[in-house]
């Protein structure tokens, strides 16, 4: 170890204490999961920070700033962190990480008059335009991922998306900004307190030196060139609004503690047009021509996308004249109008809609009919990134050359040299983007793995961003720089390059503010092939190959309470514990096994995975379908193969083996359960325990698996299968659902109980699950040999089956979920007996929701075929799922989850069935109320006696 590096170790290990002592209020940590989680984004890049710092408001800040600013830790790189979602690693670094989002999300005063707000930096911008909506604002930026990235980090990369052309790019939507230092917090909107003023007037000097020459040197387009911005920081008629510096800085200036953002009237009407073309240059050419109806957006989809879309099933949200027909290949076109006057919008329509089909290409033109369908059909173009990182194969679609904006009249030409340049290093690609303000972006294939690749990386890079320069274009037009940052001295030219130099000094002197990226001043830029890349591809086989494919898109980290995953990331706002920082620890662990340099410790691993839940949005909500809880499984597999298991694991495991045993007993056992529950939660360390051991249905209801083979089964025979503690402990459920069906006319058939494995394949047991997963599939075989449909009592026990089993190659006939059958039956023509009475509430289990997601139509479906309404309210986890809830490690976690999305609608409704036994019982034990299974109120409200 050399000197400098003994005194950077010294350094950090001394900080932490440092800032204790100080007062700092925040978390401080060195966790090596946390620290694999924040060493990437959604780049190709990974660089390990040292140390992780969470600040819980301004004054902690400063407070931390304080301390930094002494002698002894005046040398430590200083990053700001928001979302995590840029494209070009904007936000990695080594030293100390300042993690904005965890803490610092608050809506802190809106004035509606005034249109403004003042927010933190860490708020996600949907969640600020929630708050917003009902007084009639909103923040105008609109981002596809408007879900998780947050405004501080807008602020940073200047981010814009749809809509830019009407409404600008973040700066065009800012009032002033507030900084903070060690000696306090310096505001746009206030005086400077006298310490600033030497910082303000050395950058006021730098910024005016050069501030013709930046001029001369940036084009005149709608998405300008942000980043240091000397020419509104210095105005014509004189003054310095130094804050115009902050938008696009990326953090090399210091840390932002509060914004005040300009807010606008929400639209009163809105519409939506989407035109299918045969071809993406067809697309490409109809946004000259409709740019005369001057709409306020509009996008476009090539066919790679389309085609992506396709797969992972999201063009049945489409009206069937857009779907695309035998195999052919469509790109599409969304144009948006938004305004006060359905008159002018309806005109303005009008006119789009004729000029549409008239242009060459055109196969298809559909009118959105409402707001629920305009979203709905803006989320297949919003997944479009998503989805280009769900390529298979070894080389994936890199965000590296793929903002560049040209003045629209130039993007007909501009694509096509673009395009030469690929076809010439044999690249395949994706292309989606916003026409109307000539921003393509355009995603080349790589193996960043592969040296090859790596190179083709630098050449393609440099080939576009000539290629921008000749057309008139900027090579940052919408997602910042980070370490393309290294292109920006060259391309603005010495002169303004030293006058940035300049501002960056004044700020920072030091040079310690997210160092290497945009401005060199002691320490150079980060090149875009020498900055450390993260791993892009597992070894063949490799079970945690999902976790190398984990693209940082961060879709996992919605801030919604009501969108399910991921709800151990709702429930602590700390990134490694959300899938994509589980993967990043996965990814590193498993790299580390194989090099012998570990980053990443086991223990800090097992902590970040003890927190996942298990429910399963990752594995099919994430776009690249990142299955978290599989590769878990994998991860106990290998660690418990070498330590023993926790105890209370191994109790699971040894109780779902032995759960036909305990089946066949619960007569003679059901007496002491009472006592045994007590007994187990003080051994195991679990709490609220089912209160009683399930009695049996009559006879009568009951099958063998023996007798489905041997017995005629009556007319209408339902055949419903169960998990092992449904069987053991929901006798409620097995009643409501017999009750149920017989009510509609059917003759249900409970077959005898085999467990799943669901348990041994969670917790990492391989061989148990599938002694026992072929045991269930061969009975279920015969099940479905009879022709009788067959149904799961309890969602998760489905999904099971269908994610499960199936990822093992496991054959398994078709389980449907209840409200699948029934619905199923109704579109066949099958009239099912009338009920009457008010409406009811009915809330699905998260991992139905997500694995089968159209189970709250389903079930609408059901209840109007019988007559009744339901209201399906939008929830993410309650907080149970299976054993996670009863542990009293999880239980402030599991708490907290039921009061984000189901307290309030479980407290509201008046009779309410939830369809997961997790749910019920969580309903019961956190919100004091009995929710039945839906088929129970069915049988209630026709007649069936109890």
């Amino acid at each position: 170890m050399t000197a400098t590096d003994s005194r950077f170790a010294d350094a950090i290990a001394k900080l932490p204490a440092a800032l204790r002592a100080a007062g700092f209020r925040g978390e401080v940590e060195r966790d090596s999961a946390l620290r694999a989680a924040m060493s990437t984004d959604n780049s190709v890049y990974r660089i390990l920070p040292d140390l992780i710092v969470a600040p819980r408001d301004a004054e902690d800040v400063v407070t931390a700033m304080s301390v930094f600013e002494l002698p002894e830790f005046a040398h430590l790189a200083l990053t700001a962190r928001g979302g995590g979602t840029g494209t070009n690693g904007q936000s990695l670094n080594r030293g100390v990480i300042l993690d904005m989002r965890r803490h610092m999300h608050r809506l802190l005063e809106v004035d509606p008059e005034g249109q403004w707000a003042d927010v933190e930096p860490g708020i996600v911008l949907d969640d600020l335009n929630a708050q917003l909506r009902p007084r009639g604002l909103f923040f105008a930026p609109e981002t596809s991922t408007s879900t998780r990235c947050v405004v501080g980090g807008m602020v940073s990369t200047d981010a814009s998306g749809k809509g830019s052309r009407i409404y600008g790019k973040t700066s065009d939507n800012l009032v002033g900004v507030e900084i903070a230092r060690g000696q306090g917090l310096v505001s746009s909107l206030e005086a400077a307190p006298g310490w600033a003023q030497p910082m303000l007037e050395a950058a006021e000097r730098a910024a005016r030196a050069g501030r013709a020459a930046f001029i001369a040197n940036t084009p005149r387009l709608n998405r300008r060139f942000t980043g240091y911005d000397l020419e509104r920081a210095c105005p014509e008629d004189g003054g310095f609004d130094w804050w115009r510096l902050f938008p696009g800085s990326e953090g090399t200036l210091g840390p932002i503690t509060r914004i005040r953002v300009k807010l606008r009237p929400l639209p009163k009407e809105k519409r939506l047009v989407v035109a299918g073309f045969a071809s993406f240059r067809d697309s490409l050419a109809a946004a000259l021509p409709l740019m005369q109806d001057d709409p306020t957006a509009i996008e476009v989809m090539d066919e790679r996308v389309q085609a992506l879309a396709s797969e992972a099933g999201l063009l049945g949200r489409l009206p069937e004249a857009l779907r695309p027909k035998g195999g052919e290949a469509l790109a599409y076109t969304f144009v948006e109008f938004n305004g006060d006057s359905a008159e002018a919008l309806e005109a303005g329509l009008a006119a789009c809609e004729a000029r549409l089909r008239g242009l060459p290409g055109i196969r298809a033109v559909h009118v959105a009919s409402g707001a629920d369908e305009i979203r709905e059909l803006w989320a297949i173009r919003s997944a479009g990134v998503g989805l280009l990182g769900k390529v298979e194969g070894r080389a994936r679609p890199v965000a590296f050359v793929e903002d560049c904006v040209v003045p629209p009249e130039e993007l007909p030409a501009f694509l096509d040299g673009f395009l030469e340049i690929l076809t010439r290093h044999g690249l395949s690609f994706g292309i989606y983007g916003h026409v109307d303000v000539g921003c393509l972006h355009i995603r080349p294939a790589l193996d960043i793995d592969a040296e090859e690749d790596r190179a083709r990386l630098v050449e393609v890079s440099d080939e576009i961003y000539a290629l921008v320069n000749r057309h008139g274009g900027i090579f940052w037009g919408e997602h910042g720089k980070g370490v393309r940052g290294a292109y920006l001295e060259g391309w603005i030219g010495p002169e303004a390059y030293a006058a940035l130099q300049g501002v960056k000094a004044a700020f920072d002197p030091a040079g310690r503010y997210n160092p290497g990226k945009l401005v060199a001043t002691d320490t150079p830029v980060m090149g875009i092939a020498t900055t450390p890349f993260r791993p892009f591809n597992a070894p063949e086989g490799d079970a945690l190959e999902k976790a190398f494919r984990c693209n940082g898109n961060a879709q996992c980290l919605s801030y919604a309470a009501t969108t399910p995953m991921c709800p151990s990331f709702k429930a602590t706002e700390d990134l490694r514990h959300s899938p994509k920082g589980r993967a990043d620890a996965m990814r590193a662990w498993q790299e580390g096994k194989r090099t012998g340099v570990q980053t990443v410790e086991e223990a800090d691993l097992l902590g970040t995975l003890d927190t996942c839940l298990g429910c399963k949005a990752c594995a099919s909500t994430c776009p690249v379908q990142v299955d978290i809880p599989s590769m878990r499984a994998a991860v106990y597999a290998d660690v418990y193969a070498r330590k023993a298991r926790p105890l209370t694991d191994r109790a699971m495991l040894l109780a779902e083996r032995l759960s036909p045993l305990l089946l066949r007993a619960a007569p003679l056992t059901r007496p002491f359960w009472p006592l045994a529950r007590r007994i187990a939660e003080r051994v195991l360390g679990v709490t609220d325990l089912p209160g009683s051991l399930a009695r049996p249905l009559p006879r009568a209801a009951r099958i063998s698996v023996r007798e489905l083979e041997s017995e005629t089964l009556p007319e209408r025979t339902v055949l419903v299968w169960m998990d092992w503690f449904s069987a053991l402990y929901d006798e409620a459920t097995q009643r409501d659902v017999l009750r149920g069906l017989t009510a509609l006319g059917y003759a249900p058939r409970f077959v005898e109980m085999l467990p799943a494995g669901k348990v041994a394949g969670d917790l990492g047991d391989p061989a148990g699950f599938r002694a026992m997963a072929d045991r269930l599939s061969a009975a279920l075989r015969k099940g479905a040999a009879t022709g009788a449909p067959m149904i799961g009592l309890d969602p998760a026990f489905v999904m099971a089956l269908r994610q499960d089993y199936r990822k093992a190659g496991l054959d398994v006939p078709a389980l449907l979920l209840p409200q699948e059958f029934l619905a199923s039956e109704l579109r066949s023509g099958v009239r099912l007996p009338q009920a009457k009475g008010g409406g009811l509430s009915l809330f699905t289990h998260c991992t139905e929701s997500t694995g089968a997601p159209a189970a709250r139509k389903d079930w609408q479906a059901v209840f109007a075929g019988i007559g009744l309404e339901i209201e399906t309210p939008a929830t993410g986890c309650c907080g149970m799922a299976g054993m996670f809830g009863h542990k009293d490690r999880h239980q402030e976690m599991s708490r907290k989850l039921f009061d984000l999305s189901w307290a309030g609608p479980v407290a509201g409704a008046e009779e309410a069935a939830a369809t997961g036994f997790s749910c019920r019982c969580q309903s019961e034990r956190l919100g004091g109320k009995t929710l039945r299974h839906p088929l129970g109120l069915i049988a209630d409200r026709l007649g069936d006696p109890a």
